[in-house]
């Protein structure tokens, strides 16, 4: 753990320690609470406004969240229409830095164009953008709402395609305590535990876990060499979080994290390492006057060995790239006027870092090159909301106001012997830049909710794309210090019908466009570079199902995208392609049978269509089809057996393929294992 993060993890529980030592002692934390008064606390953020039921909103509850068939975080997600990762690879057997996620099939280079929040508190790298997603275990959260089209309110300067909150379970979700162990064929295990401790009218939640593996082979049988590697992998996470009352009304929130993730990928010695700190304190209020203040802080890094295709010595060592994340926000919700739900507020945010990386050379290993990268960039944000309901019809709009910057910017390459070849300063810049929303909801009948809204958005490009060049042999993609910040335009009109009380069907048709869309853009042979294109525009339709029948159920989601590139200039020739890992239709259906309390058995079936690898179509991504299953069963005493299966199939599902060069997902994996509760 870093000195910074040393300096600043204690703080959030430090300040809780006290009232819920008071709790304990009798104590009510605050103001005095009348006798017999329950003091009740969530854990959570403020409730959901009215609008967002006016957006395509997808809920996953707890049930549905620790019942992945991987166990992953990912895969959770992928339960979402219109949810996607750069790659089709989970974050077992990919480069952490291209974990990036996105919704509506808006395409991306690695970095997010979603804002993934936990408990509030933003969660993408500060230099890169990917979301750290083995740091997030399934079962330490209690629900997931993802909101897909572009964002207002807090943070909505990240909320580009959509917004996924996730919230950590309370003491509510299960008891004191749950653990669980499990171990795949290839001698892969995991290990997890979840400890809930009620103090007073608080309560404090302890939870860690360690995955560890040799990993599969990555490489088709017919391209391994003798350098070829499995892809191990090995992490761990440990987080501590304490809620407690400091008055009737309002409580404090806070939460410390640390991560390591190690990883290989493809030839022994490309090893790579993730690892983080974060330490945040929120306060909540929930009288007439509602409030929601956050303060954050991120500690991140990031190493990386390349090792070269021909020879599979090293040529690459990004052996750091220290960064660091923090923010904070002020949410008020006055009751100023009959019928209206106002939400002011502000919030900032700030991401600073450095990569440091030495080129060597491939026959003697020694050091041909160090470089030096990074920056700072700022992000204040103004926001005004208000939902107005007028009997059946509930109208929303919104406004943010937007000052960023980036700041600090550098390149800086000197040979072995220091001597300098390669020097780049960016000036400094800033501007302000507006944002809204706007939307209706109706209520049709008792039965059918029609909604409609339009909104715009924004993101700003990260240090990364700013500022580090990289190579993936034989191509080499350049980083571009004059990118302008994304900005995305988009409509959509959809409905919500239960036509019976066990079913539940939501379908959405949308048009989305953002413009100034950061892309690896080809300039020429085995050369890319990052640049803005003109837009890339994206239609298409989402639909979910969800049904509840005695024992059984049936959840599933589809997501059909027209997604084309509008180019010019240097980018003419990629006008009306399809953006580069953007599938043109995704489905997925989740078939369930719980016969009693405690058993569940259920099958989830999905597909996924081609994409291309690259910006010029050449190299096709085929198309996937993938079975899963997932049992519990109960043992008694609070023991249950746990068994999971990944590609029951064993399909064949390509995940990179560059000229023929193929990367291969999780082929059939099957998992044993027991959880225990109590």
């Amino acid at each position: 753990m870093t000195l910074r993060a040393c300096l600043f993890a204690p703080l959030p529980l430090a300040l809780v320690a006290a009232p819920l030592a008071a709790q304990d002692a009798g104590d009510s934390g605050g103001e005095p609470v009348a006798e017999g008064e329950a003091i009740i606390v969530t854990g959570r953020g403020l409730d959901p406004a009215l609008s967002s039921a006016i957006y395509a909103t997808t809920t996953l509850e707890r049930e549905t969240i620790v019942s992945s068939p991987s166990g992953r975080i990912e895969d959770v997600l992928r339960n979402v229409a219109g949810f996607q990762q750069f790659r089709r690879s989970d974050s077992r057997s990919s480069n952490p830095s291209a974990q990036g996620v996105t919704l509506r099939a808006l395409g991306g280079n690695a970095t997010s164009r979603a804002l993934v929040l936990l408990d509030g508190v933003p969660l993408a790298d500060p230099f890169f953008g990917y979301i750290p997603l083995s740091a997030i275990p399934p079962e330490t959260l209690g629900t997931i709402r993802v909101t897909r089209g572009g964002g207002s309110g807090p943070f909505g300067a990240g909320a580009l395609a959509g917004t996924i909150e996730m919230e950590s379970a309370g003491p509510g979700a299960g008891g004191p305590f749950l653990g669980s162990a499990a171990v795949n064929q290839r001698g892969e295990t995991e290990a997890s535990g979840v400890l809930t401790q009620r103090l007073g009218s608080g309560f404090a939640v302890a939870s860690g876990r360690w995955d560890r593996g040799q990993g599969f082979f990555t490489t088709p049988e017919a391209q391994r060499v003798p350098a070829t590697a499995r892809a191990a992998f090995e992490s761990w996470n440990a987080a501590m979080r304490a809620v407690a009352p400091l008055t009737g009304e309002v409580e404090v929130q806070a939460r410390i994290a640390a991560f390591r993730d190690d990883r290989t990928l493809r030839f022994r010695g490309s090893d790579s390492f993730s690892e983080g700190q974060d330490a945040s304190i929120r306060l909540v209020g929930r009288g007439e006057w509602q409030f929601d203040a956050l303060a954050y802080v991120q500690a991140r890094d990031l190493g990386n060995v390349v090792i070269s295709s021909t020879r599979f010595t090293p040529t690459l060592d990004q052996r750091a790239t220290p960064s660091t994340g923090i923010g904070g926000k002020v949410e008020l919700r006055p009751p100023l006027l009959e019928g209206h739900d106002i939400r002011i507020g502000a919030d900032w945010r700030r991401a600073e870092g450095e990569m440091q990386e030495e080129a060597l050379n491939a026959v003697t290993g020694r050091v041909t090159e160090r470089r030096r990268a990074g920056g700072a960039t700022d992000n204040l944000g103004l926001f005004l909301e208000d939902d107005w309901q007028i009997g059946p019809l509930t109208l929303n709009g919104g406004v943010r106001a937007d000052r960023s910057s980036i700041t600090g910017g550098f390149y800086n390459a000197v040979s072995a012997t220091g001597a300098p070849l390669g020097n780049i300063a960016a000036p400094d810049r800033s501007g302000w830049s507006a944002s809204w929303r706007a939307g209706a909801l109706f209520y049709a009948t008792r039965r059918l909710d029609l909604r409609a809204a339009a909104y715009t958005g924004l993101r700003l490009p990260t240090l990364n794309e700013l500022y580090r060049p990289f190579v993936v042999f034989p191509v080499t993609t350049e980083a571009n210090a004059s990118l302008a910040n994304e900005r995305l335009q988009g409509f959509e009109v959809g409905f919500d019908w239960q036509p019976v009380n066990a079913v539940v069907i939501a379908v959405t048709a949308f048009d989305n466009a953002v413009e100034n869309a950061i892309a690896n853009v080809t300039v020429g042979p085995n050369l890319r570079r990052r640049a803005n294109l003109p837009a890339i525009k994206a239609r298409g339709i989402e639909a979910s199902v969800a049904a509840k029948l005695g024992a059984v159920s049936l959840d599933g989601a589809l997501a059909w995208t027209d997604a084309a590139v509008r180019g010019r200039g240097l980018s003419a020739d990629l006008d009306g392609k399809r953006p580069a890992q953007t599938p043109e239709f995704a489905a997925t259906l989740t078939l369930g049978w719980e016969p009693a309390a405690g058993w569940r058995l259920a099958g989830t079936l999905r597909h996924v269509s081609a994409q291309f690898e690259d910006d010029r179509q050449t190299d096709l991504l085929v198309p996937a089809t993938t079975l899963d299953a997932f049992l519990a069963a109960p043992l008694g005493s609070g023991m249950s057996l746990v068994a999971r299966a990944e590609n029951i199939t064993g399909e064949a599902v390509i995940t990179r393929n560059q000229g023929g060069s193929i990367d291969l997902g999780a082929p059939r994996t099957l998992w044993l294992g027991l959880r225990y509760g109590f």
